[in-house]
């Protein structure tokens, strides 16, 4: 299924399921910021709401939602239900009705009922997104973005994506394309303020970074924009995050 058409789908799902109380549906992440590989990036969306929604229409949404992600040429769909109110008058970290994203497909496949029971919370990630969103998301339906999404002081949103760096020396020899240029990204806000996407973070990181790394976070964007997987050095890399995460201030 082609992209727009999953789009297309996954509004109109929205809609009929959600219908007087779906306040908009929106697109960030890769997609919304031009750097989209469908090989190894997922479809960001989030969804706001005006009310609570009920059990039933969770599991008509995901079963929507499943069906989709089967079908799509993408990696997979990484989607938020949030409740409008938590939108404008943002709370950190932010309350959430309902999340999907591929690594919990199994889950819900296997149970469900207990999937939609237990899948609500907070989420630290939802500032980031809500911040992206602000600055490069796409309207797909409802309301314009600033009129929805109210503003996220910078040291919450700071929080949020140094969160997602914590553990890099641990996680960079199994996921070295994210975990390089994420920590490229994370520098890049805190010296510059630039809210960035990851490819667009290693471009800045090769200007503002060691000239020890440059080849090593080249070869992170070349992956991350094509096919290739990445051959890197693992002691190099782990010094990376060390060098990036003192300049952080982890």
């Amino acid at each position: 299924m082609e992209m727009q058409e999953v789009l297309n789908k996954l509004v109109d799902c929205s809609c009929h399921i959600f219908e007087k109380k779906l306040t908009g549906v929106y697109l960030h992440g890769s997609i919304a910021m031009g750097c989209f590989n469908p090989r190894k990036s997922d479809i960001d969306i989030l969804v706001v709401v005006e009310d609570a929604i009920t059990d039933l229409q969770k599991k008509m949404f995901m079963d929507g939602i499943i069906a989709l992600n089967d079908n799509s040429q993408a990696k997979g769909i990484e989607i938020s239900i949030v409740r409008s109110e938590y939108c404008k008058k943002f709370v950190y970290p932010t309350p959430f009705d309902l999340h999907f994203s591929n690594m919990h497909l199994s889950l819900y496949k296997s149970n469900p009922t207990e999937y939609i029971k237990k899948m609500i919370g907070t989420d630290r990630d939802l500032a980031a997104h809500f911040v992206i969103t602000k600055k490069r998301g796409i309207v797909l339906y409802g309301k314009e973005i600033n009129d929805v999404f109210g503003e996220i002081p910078s040291e919450v949103y700071l929080d949020s994506i140094k969160s997602d760096i914590i553990n890099s020396q641990d996680e960079v020899i199994d996921n070295p394309i994210y975990i390089i240029l994420n920590l490229c990204r994370v520098l890049a806000y805190m010296q510059d303020g630039l809210v960035l996407s990851k490819k667009e973070g290693g471009e800045w990181g090769i200007k503002n970074t060691h000239g020890k790394y440059h080849r090593l976070i080249k070869e992170a964007i070349i992956c991350y924009t094509s096919d290739q997987n990445m051959n890197f050095n693992n002691s190099l890399a782990v010094e990376f995050c060390k060098y990036m995460k003192n300049k952080i201030g982890l």
